[in-house]
């Protein structure tokens, strides 16, 4: 699921599908759910649409707070078949419909989108609001349920890709994105101006701003973005409530720039040397060679090190005969840095 943590934090044993039973989950001691219903258990859904199906939870809350007479409950549904880019579905927040807080009923919509294509189960209850995770909170454990079954045919789904330009983007420098929203099925534009969020880091995955744009009829968006923005997370977002209807996230390529030099000029053979370097960008946990010349044109590793978080990183250098002995760091590719190599530098042994 893109584009809300949430399910990550609530549902962290679900793996790309896999269930959950009653057994693993925590159950809130103060509700007890007594059913879970809905109004259909069929759904067709088409393109950018989104389908609501009316959920009806009956519930007893143990509580005699005033405050929790507004009590909203939230309903989980994790797919047990099918495909689709959901994993998982989530309820909006169902206020109180009838009864009391200790012993009422909770209904309310879950907006089901295309990008749901399989089969659903209902499996848990929590209390809310949802936006008490979105802006700093944490829900409840759900409560285990055994609700409805959805079966949700969902077509014409939307496809996002990303062109970024130039494809690697220099330190210190703007770049543009130009993103696509397409009719997964046909390939092509929905023929219609596409509402959608230009989101930065934490915005990827929370209500914390972001850019409201409109794609072309074509439905392109283009943006450029100044060089503040290149390394932290981009992404484009179709919101739907609560959950996102789809999205895409990239972080741009970046060169591999590397810099290195010994601690000492010239060593005694067979003393260590440390050399000291940095990888430029927060290029963090990544590996380092140290390469020694063989010969007229053979490099060979020699010592390797993981950059620290800072991109700095020391290897060790080892004069092995007497005489001027040339060295570099190389930097394979790691994750979107590319592969990289400093400048020669030297040490003379002794």
């Amino acid at each position: 699921m893109w584009g809300h943590r949430v399910i990550a934090a609530l549902l962290a044993s679900i793996v790309m599908g896999a269930g959950i039973t009653a057994a693993e989950a925590a159950v809130d001691p103060k509700l007890t759910v007594t059913s879970v219903t809905a109004d259909r258990t069929t759904i067709a859904v088409s393109g950018l649409n989104t389908v609501p199906v009316r959920l009806t939870v009956a519930a007893k809350y143990d509580t005699t707070e005033p405050g929790d007479n507004d009590l909203v409950l939230l309903v989980y549904l994790k797919r047990i078949s099918g495909t689709g880019p959901m994993q998982q579905l989530l309820s909006t927040d169902l206020p109180r419909t009838s009864g009391t807080v200790q012993n009422g009923v909770w209904s309310g919509p879950i907006h089901i989108p295309s990008t749901a294509n399989g089969t659903y189960k209902v499996w848990g209850v929590s209390y809310g609001p949802y936006s008490t995770w979105q802006f700093g909170g944490m829900l409840p454990d759900p409560t285990p349920v055994d609700g409805p079954t959805l079966t949700i045919t969902g077509t014409h789904q939307p496809r996002i890709t990303a062109k970024v330009t130039p494809p690697v983007v220099p330190f210190g420098s703007g770049f543009r994105i130009t993103w696509a929203i397409t009719d997964k099925t046909t390939g092509k534009p929905y023929g219609t101006r596409v509402r959608a969020m230009l989101g930065l880091d934490n915005q990827c995955a929370e209500e914390a701003g972001g850019i409201n744009v409109l794609t072309t009829t074509a439905g392109l968006i283009v943006h450029d973005y100044p060089a503040s923005w290149a390394d932290p997370l981009n992404c484009l977002r179709i919101k739907s409530n609560p959950l996102d209807i789809a999205g895409l996230g990239l972080a741009v390529i970046r060169p591999g720039v590397v810099s290195a030099a010994p601690s000492r000029a010239s060593a005694t053979v067979g003393t260590i040397v440390p050399v000291n370097g940095n990888v430029l960008g927060p290029a963090g946990f990544c590996p380092v060679v140290l390469q020694r010349l063989y010969g007229a044109s053979q490099w060979r590793g020699v010592s390797t090190a993981t950059t620290r978080q800072s991109g700095r990183f020391t290897v060790s250098a080892q004069p092995a005969y007497r005489g001027l002995i040339p060295y570099r760091v190389y930097f394979p590719k790691c994750g979107r840095y590319l592969a990289g190599l400093s400048r020669v530098f030297y040490i003379r042994g002794l």
